[in-house]
């Protein structure tokens, strides 16, 4: 069965229904109104250069099975050439005012597009009821000069008393450099196309300097309390830091895009949606230097300003290559992230797989409930399962005794909780460090951990590496599933092969309920 999940003007996302993760069980090819568009392996797919408020019939042949779906392309105020307002497109030119007055002067409900050339510009400010066209050969390209990027201020101070919140980064309101493609409270937007926004960071001193910047980098798009938000078919590559950041949103997709950045790039984060409402993250390639998608709701400090969960989250069809995450919630999760699905999912080569991590002083409200991966397989990612309540990075006071302390503490304001997590339909191969490291706080354990269909196997030549980011951590090679502060755990079909020492070690849990657990060699 194949189902429309997305229709511009001008374009359409589509997605297979099946069991495999991310390709498609075999190929297929790809009609419409009768004329062959492609052949796909992956259950998304997409097709462009449609016509506006047109009806169209696509139909998919797989071997001797054929389907056939009709849609209608919605309307469109007009359609304006970004050259008409004076962009070149010669990758000399400096294009950002070309660009930035067609972005104002474009009517709403209207499409400004792209053709194809090199674009090169400044950070771009989006409007409200605006899309944004790249064709096929089109690359918006940020200037490589940091003192272009003007620098934004996180508050802004209300005339009537308060303030509104312009700017973040790593979970604090902040200021910050203009993202490339920056929107502040629109609604209605999308970015759709077959072209690449470049964030050049690798021609700038973005990756190398960073540390004595005055303030948080520039994103490669910024979309800060928006609705209805759309990123369809784009690549994505070089960004300064994170790649496309979403911040106290709702109703944000993005669908069958590519984002791209070197493994050793620093903080490159593919998709990081931040206190944001119904996100939906379908049939994208992320390949990054740090986590794949990170699903946030800021530090203590931002969820007493606005205090607003992750929630409503879906993430499927996706592969995920290197990073150290591939679907990581937190580590700035104040606010909590609740009701989150994964599913159907490929992982590749990254140092985790599923990972949450959060600590001591996210706060009361730091409640992660809900969760659940399924239909996942995972090849030659080092540690496939991390849940870690003892993460230590990114925090003045990562190093102090608060944060280290072993033994049980006062459960008070700072205390973050774990809820339920399950993790069903899981097949892992070529595991390293463990099968799992699942640790929560002696004074908060962790709720209840479900493992239903689960295997997982270890590389022949697996090496020692650390399976979480955690104060006195310990490199682990060929360790099976570790649970240490979980009050129900529950293992119903799992098997861990390979395992040096015990397969299953339960420290300081509760309720332990196996069903047809397996410990193979």
């Amino acid at each position: 069965m194949v189902h429309l999940i997305y229709a511009s003007a001008v374009s359409a996302c589509f997605e297979m229904e099946n069991e495999a993760p991310y390709y498609a069980p075999a190929a297929f090819e790809v009609y419409l109104n009768g004329e062959k568009q492609l052949v796909s392996d992956t259950n998304v797919f997409s097709l462009f250069s449609l016509r506006p408020d047109t009806d169209y019939t696509l139909t998919t042949r797989q071997g001797e099975k054929t389907e056939e779906i009709s849609f209608h392309t919605p309307a469109e105020a007009c359609a304006i050439d970004v050259r008409a307002f004076g962009a070149t497109g010669d990758g000399k030119t400096d294009d950002t005012q070309a660009i930035q007055n067609a972005i104002h002067f474009t009517p709403a409900g209207a499409r400004l597009y792209f053709p194809a050339g090199v674009y090169s510009t400044r950070p771009l400010a989006l409007r409200s009821h605006l899309t944004l066209d790249f064709a096929e050969g089109a690359v918006l390209l940020g200037s490589k000069n940091r003192e272009e990027y003007p620098i934004l201020p996180g508050t802004v101070p209300l005339q009537n008393g308060g303030e509104m919140m312009t700017g973040a980064f790593e979970g604090l309101v902040k200021p910050m450099y203009q993202s490339l493609i920056h929107a502040e409270y629109c609604e209605d937007i999308a970015l759709i196309g077959q072209g690449i926004v470049d964030g050049n960071a690798q021609n700038s001193d973005f990756w190398t300097e960073f540390k004595n910047f005055p303030t948080a980098r520039p994103r490669l798009m910024f979309f800060c309390n928006c609705k209805n938000v759309t990123v369809h078919g784009l690549t994505g590559r070089n960004s300064p830091s994170w790649n496309m950041h979403p911040f106290y949103c709702e109703r944000v997709s993005f669908l069958d895009m590519k984002i791209q950045a070197p493994k050793d790039s620093p903080n490159t984060d593919a998709i990081d949606p931040e206190a944001c409402v119904d996100v939906k993250i379908i049939g994208c390639r992320l390949s990054v230097g740090d986590d794949c998608i990170a699903i946030k709701s800021g530090k203590i400090e931002l969820c007493r300003m606005r205090n607003q969960s992750a929630r409503y989250h879906v993430i499927r069809n996706c592969l995920m290559e290197f990073g150290h995450g591939a679907v990581t919630l937190g580590s700035e999760t104040a606010c909590g992230v609740k009701d989150l699905t994964v599913n159907r999912c490929l992982f590749s080569h990254t140092d985790r797989g599923l990972r949450i991590k959060t600590r001591r002083g996210r706060g009361k409200d730091c409640d992660i409930t809900g969760i659940t991966f399924e239909k996942i397989r995972m090849d030659h990612v080092i540690t496939p399962v991390v849940i870690n309540m003892w993460y230590n990075c990114c925090d003045p006071d990562r190093y102090s005794d608060y944060v280290k302390c072993r033994t049980p503490l006062p459960v008070d304001e700072r205390t973050p909780h774990l809820g339920e997590f399950t993790f069903r339909d899981l097949e892992c191969t070529g595991a390293e460090a463990a099968a799992c490291y699942i640790d929560g706080l002696p004074e908060a354990p962790i709720d209840r951990v479900n493992f239903e269909n689960v295997r997982i196997s270890f590389a022949d030549d697996a090496k020692p590496f650390v399976p979480a980011m955690q104060n006195d951590a310990v490199p682990r090679c060929k360790m099976g599933l570790y649970l240490n502060n979980v009050k129900n755990i529950r293992l119903d079909c799992v098997t861990v092969q390979g395992a040096l020492g015990k397969a299953l070690i339960a420290e300081n849990c509760g309720h332990v309920e196996s069903h047809q657990f397996v410990e193979a060699e």
